[in-house]
């Protein structure tokens, strides 16, 4: 039997949380990349609110507080630490909508040290990723590529931040492939779309 034949029926016996939790990062990434590439006005972002607090947000913690009792350290640490990212983005973003936080000059270097912090994050994040599969580790590295762009993009180089909304796109795409391969390979009990494991 494969390996991947053999995660199929693991996760027919045992419900996969990484599922819901790829979904929520998935499409909120999806969400937020469009318009850091410049695909949609500026003055729409704020539609990213609801999907970031609720879908990238409670959604994907709950997945990753599911995924400790699996005892998936790597799932558990990922979903639980980027629902707290998109909680936390959508708390800022509605903060300084409503106009209680005013960075004024500094809104780019608030941004930036916030992306930095999950950049650093991310990295050893990455690094675990090559552990996991092939799938993964593809979310992993456009994710870290993504938020190198953010960052200096934040600071004030605009063309730059636009790539990283561009890789930001990419990095969505495959946290749904992933998300869709884990439920279609479930439901139909074969190996519908490969996630090629690495182990």
């Amino acid at each position: 039997m494969s390996d991947e034949v053999k995660q199929v029926s693991l996760a027919a016996a045992t419900p996969n949380p990484a599922a819901l939790g790829l979904a929520g990062f998935g499409v909120t990434t999806f969400i937020l990349s469009m318009f850091n590439a410049g695909f949609l006005p500026a003055a729409a972002t704020l539609v990213v609110l609801g999907p970031a607090a609720f879908y990238g947000g409670l959604a994907q913690l709950l997945a990753g507080q599911q995924e400790y009792k699996t005892g998936n350290v790597f799932g558990a640490t990922a979903f639980s630490t980027y629902g707290a990212f998109w909680l936390s983005f959508a708390f800022f973003q509605l903060m300084a909508a409503i106009g209680v936080f005013k960075f004024g000059g500094a809104a780019g270097a608030a941004a930036g040290i916030f992306l930095i912090g999950f950049t650093i994050f991310n990295t050893y994040m990455w690094i675990a990723s090559f552990k996991v599969s092939v799938a993964v580790c593809t979310i992993f590295t456009t994710l870290e590529i993504t938020f190198i762009l953010l960052d200096v993009g934040a600071f004030g180089h605009s063309a730059i931040f636009a790539w990283g909304g561009y890789f930001g796109i990419i990095c969505a795409l495959s946290a749904l492939y992933t998300s869709a391969a884990i439920v279609l390979n479930t439901v139909y009990k074969k190996v519908v779309l490969p996630i090629g494991p690495l182990d």
